[in-house]
């Protein structure tokens, strides 16, 4: 068994505490009781090793921190390791093939190596092929290669000096490193002269002169889309770059990367929104494994057979199962009420609203809702979405109430805010015990909520040292927690990768029934919009100067009238019904336009 690993011992560095614990791991492992160091570890030590040679994988090492995972691999990875960054610690296997003039779109969870395979193709991790202790040489990589795609492509990093520029994921920190203002760093950066143009399309006029640290998330975002565009370069790579943006800018964006292509340029593109990934690439590479611990990518894929096989959790060319349960779409999965059910159902109506702020006005048009639907709303950034929701929780008073004799009803309101910054100094589990303490000791809630959002595993973290994601999820938590009439969650799919985005809708449907309240809900996730909603209202209108909020509507009727404003077209994947951008101009998408189904449902 010691010549072929096919298992990984991994030890959670922030979690192993030799120091606190009574090495338990050590002193019950079998092999080590036979002389063999197996585990070495003492009171003194930093964190505790596990040889991988020796290693039994009889899974009895327990850690009282649960620091250790003992994982099995499938087995014919071996052999295929492309780096692992020391000891103990996460590894990945094979590498995504990029090929010239072409997109291509890497999908998998977080923490599966999307971002390390990023690092390895811009030349700016050294892949030591599993070997931490004595690193290959550059030449010794080139023959692992050999016979493959990647060949090719690392010997022109190295030979030609191909130039890689990477967009982080992170767009927050952005202001740390980069001073001056939009214009300025712009000009420096300026290799295509399409300042000007570039500009144009992702709308950074109107920001041209504030400086960088004053952008808010979206103009970070545009302004990093466009700091990459506006160099020259052979290796394009973007990670993430719709988190922040709205629909309309989600398909900008895309053109513009889609705009990069020439005959021998790279562009690589991580992301999670699965329509824009759609839109966007040519050919897709998914990523699957145990998330912190290794990563595999498979072959390349079609597009259309790439993301299928990422939600349905099957890879054919490799007859393996990563995911037990696979992700579907159906529209029909709201129970249909019948006629005595809906009687029960309490109305809420609310009248005809106008607010100014500023040079900002909002149309308010009435509407109703009942209680266990999911209202979702659909505009640009700006176009007063937050600001509806503050009316109707009473935090704002509108400037004119037209006449129906409809009052505003007083709600009790739980809202999740777009930006989520903690301050919170302890851990996860005092958080959730001072704020919610009955709910999140609730049997219901904890299965509804909490076990899907995997809360569990972050209880005993601090707050502070959150990654956005699992900030995201406990913000989640917290919201739903809350009693309320009403709960309003602002872009519930930022940082989340494309697995948890579907678990936090399936989480939310559930909950918004099962406790017979409503939820509004802003998204700008497609698939997630569209999975979540009962009723749609659209916004209409010139962002920030002046909007109208429609009245609520079903879901077919609001998204055509809402992607008849963006001028694209939807159609419905014939295996799980996630819905498809067309491509612009193609056949479908000149037909559906001339049918006036922009959105189709083709059940």
């Amino acid at each position: 068994m010691s010549d072929r690993l096919t298992r990984i011992a991994i030890v959670t560095s922030d979690r192993c505490k030799p120091k606190k614990c009574r090495q338990e791991c050590k002193k019950s492992c079998p092999v080590v009781k036979t002389g063999k160091l197996c585990i070495e570890v003492t009171p003194a030590s930093k964190i505790a090793f596990i040889s991988e040679e020796l290693c039994i994988g009889c899974g009895i090492c327990k850690c009282p921190f649960e620091a250790i995972q003992i994982i099995n691999l499938p087995k014919d990875l071996d052999k295929d390791t492309t780096h692992r960054y020391g000891p103990n610690t996460f590894k990945l296997h094979r590498l995504p093939v990029p090929r010239p003039g072409q997109v291509l779109g890497l999908v998998g969870t977080n923490g599966i190596g999307k971002s390390t395979a990023l690092k390895v193709l811009a030349g700016k991790l050294k892949p030591n092929l599993g070997r931490f202790n004595n690193p290959p040489d550059w030449q010794e990589i080139l023959t692992y290669f050999r016979g493959s795609e990647l060949q090719n492509y690392f010997t022109r990093i190295l030979e030609d000096n191909l130039k890689a520029i990477i967009k982080p994921q992170y767009v927050d920190h952005i202001p740390r490193a980069v001073q001056g203002n939009v214009g300025q760093v712009l000009d420096q950066k300026d290799e295509r002269d399409k300042k000007a143009e570039l500009c144009h399309d992702l709308e950074l006029n109107q920001v041209i002169d504030r400086n960088v640290g004053d952008l808010s998330g979206g103009e970070l975002q545009r302004f990093a889309i466009a700091v990459v565009a506006i160099q020259n370069a052979e290796i394009y790579m973007f990670d993430e770059p719709s988190s922040y943006l709205d629909v309309k800018q989600r398909l900008k964006a895309a053109q513009v990367i889609r705009s990069l292509l020439r005959a021998n340029s790279y562009v690589i593109v991580v992301e999670h929104d699965l329509s824009v990934l759609d839109y966007l690439s040519d050919f897709i590479c998914c990523l699957y494994g145990k998330p912190g611990a290794y990563g595999v990518v498979t072959l390349p894929f079609s597009v259309r057979e790439g993301i299928n096989i990422f939600l349905s959790g099957f890879v054919p060319t490799e007859n393996l199962r990563f995911r037990d349960e696979s992700l579907t779409f159906k529209v029909a999965e709201t129970p249909q009420e019948n006629a005595e059910e809906i009687q029960t159902y309490a109305r809420y109506k609310y009248p005809t609203m106008s607010k100014t702020q500023g040079n900002f006005r909002l149309r308010v048009v009435e509407g109703e809702f009942t209680d266990s639907q999911i209202v979702v709303m659909l505009g640009e950034n700006g176009t007063g979405k937050t600001t509806f929701i503050r009316m109707l929780a009473g935090l704002l008073k509108p400037d004119t109430v037209e006449g129906s004799e409809a009052e505003i009803p007083e709600f009790n309101v739980s809202y999740k805010p777009q930006k989520i910054s903690p301050k919170f100094q302890f851990s996860v589990r005092q958080l959730l015990h001072s704020k919610i303490r009955d709910s999140y000791m609730h049997p219901q809630f904890v299965s509804d909520v909490m076990k899907p959002l995997l809360i569990e595993q972050l209880m005993d973290q601090e707050v502070v040292n959150l990654s956005g994601g699992e900030l995201q999820r406990v913000a989640l938590c917290l919201c739903l927690g809350k009693p309320a009439d009403i709960y309003l969650i602002d872009e519930p799919s930022a940082y989340l990768d494309s697995e948890q985005r579907i678990i936090a809708s399936k989480v939310i449907k559930r909950f918004i029934l099962h406790a017979k309240k409503t939820a509004f809900v802003v998204e700008h996730d497609f698939i997630m919009a569209s999975y979540l909603a009962d009723r749609v209202i659209v916004y209409e209108g010139q962002p920030s100067v002046d909007c109208t909020a429609n009245s609520p509507q079903s879901l077919l009727t609001g998204m055509n009238l809402f992607l008849s404003h963006l001028d694209i077209t939807f159609r419905r994947d014939p295996t799980n019904y996630r819905p498809r951008i067309n491509k612009l101009e193609s056949t479908k998408d000149r037909e559906q336009k001339a049918a006036g189904s922009y959105y189709y449902l083709d059940d």
